[in-house]
């Protein structure tokens, strides 16, 4: 492994944030780090977490622990999964293959954005582990029919369906760090904001040889591959609504993950339609503001389905700690998705697999220090939330 990236150097995924902060121009680091608006949800996302206390049974021996869980009837070595992340192989050459690689080596799971740099077969093919494909309808049905056929044929297991994009979120950080401009590769409109490209040498170089500004091959339209430029627009006229589940489940006859699940009602939604899970997400706040952090709404949404639909969550996630009380309150996983686009950015593959190594210490040392040997056995017992955390 990259010794920049080992312990004592990192300790954590913060240390790993500031590593990818040195690394990437500003308009990348913030592509990572940047929520919707004002940023009050993504900095709840996190906060939320300090509301959360522990109730630990003592005197209790855990000479091991088993962190493993089994989601839609896969299993995986580890209660978190790696999140879909567009663009990350903006962050590192063939970003999505190295991150897959290392979710596999650590023995999880890999979802796979449809806005990623890399085609959809050579990812799945960097893996051994169940990975899942996110579909978002750009291009329209019939493109995304022919990327669900592609999907199904490279063996991804499950399909999750965002549903919380019906436009781009204003992320100001993106407006005033000049990306539309940066990608619209015009000199004259790049040129005011070039200095924060030109300076990350090493970046630079990374970049070019992985063959600079990509487009999104799993988005195959007449012209061929979706490009940066069109997202937007392509957004708005791909809007995911609750009939297009039943076309979707048709063309893949698999496992259908719905993420971006806020309210209760939705969730009730969500099983009649007869989705196999959802992801309790407000997309990393990068959508809209002012929502409720995640983990403050996975009560909500756990007593809304009562044990019809495997429930997981995203958002905020930084250790271990943080996906243990996750767990605590009835998700059956979670996902993570900056905590390892940090790593990413820092150093690839060994940011990756640092990052991951992270978060498994920190369950396993969060369990152990809680009397439980398992992550099957945490339940409600072992925390304590907030009295209005169960009123809405």
């Amino acid at each position: 492994m990259n010794t920049s990236v080992t312990a004592p150097k990192v300790v954590n995924i913060s240390d790993l944030r500031k590593l990818a902060k040195n690394r990437l121009p500003k308009m990348v680091f913030d592509y990572i780090d940047s929520g919707a608006d004002r940023e009050q949800t993504l900095s709840q996302n996190c906060s939320a977490y300090k509301e959360i206390f522990f109730r630990p049974r003592c005197a209790v021996a855990t000479a091991s622990c088993d962190l493993g869980t089994s989601i839609l009837g896969e299993r995986f070595k580890l209660p978190f999964l790696l999140a879909p992340v567009g663009s990350s192989r903006l962050f590192y050459p063939k970003g999505e293959v190295v991150a897959a690689g290392e979710a596999s080596k650590a023995g999880t799971g890999y979802t796979l954005s449809t806005l990623s740099g890399c085609r959809l077969e050579e990812v799945k093919n960097a893996t051994n582990s169940p990975a899942w494909y996110q579909l978002y309808l750009l291009g329209g049905r019939e493109v995304a029919l022919k990327t669900i056929e592609r999907a199904k044929k490279a063996g991804f297991s499950a399909i999750v369906v965002t549903i919380d994009t019906p436009v781009s979120g204003l992320r100001e950080r993106d407006l005033r760090n000049g990306t539309k401009e940066l990608l619209s590769q015009n000199l004259f409109t790049m040129l005011p904001y070039l200095s924060q490209i030109i300076t990350k040498p090493c970046w630079l170089v990374d970049w070019l040889s992985d063959g600079g500004l990509m487009q999104f091959p799993n988005v195959e339209l007449e012209d061929g591959p979706m490009g940066y430029t069109e997202i937007g627009p392509a957004l708005e006229q791909s809007v995911v609504t609750w009939d297009d589940l039943k076309w979707i489940r048709e063309a893949w006859q698999g496992k259908i993950i719905l993420k971006g699940i806020h309210i209760a009602d939705d969730a009730k939604k969500a099983i009649n339609l007869g989705v196999d899970a959802l992801v309790v997400s407000n997309h990393g706040a990068r959508q809209l503001d002012s929502v409720a952090p995640t983990i403050r709404v996975l009560p909500e949404i756990i007593d809304a389905v009562d044990g019809q639909l495997e429930v997981l969550l995203d958002g905020g996630i930084r250790n271990g700690a943080d996906v243990v009380k996750a767990l605590c309150l009835g998700a059956k996983g979670v996902l993570i998705g900056r905590a390892y686009a940090y790593g990413l950015g820092a150093a690839g593959a060994a940011g990756v697999a640092r990052a991951i190594e992270i978060i498994r210490t920190d369950i396993l040392r969060t369990m152990k220090l809680l009397g439980c040997d398992s992550v099957s056995k945490l339940d409600r017992s072992f925390v304590s939330i907030p009295e209005q955390w169960n009123k809405f």
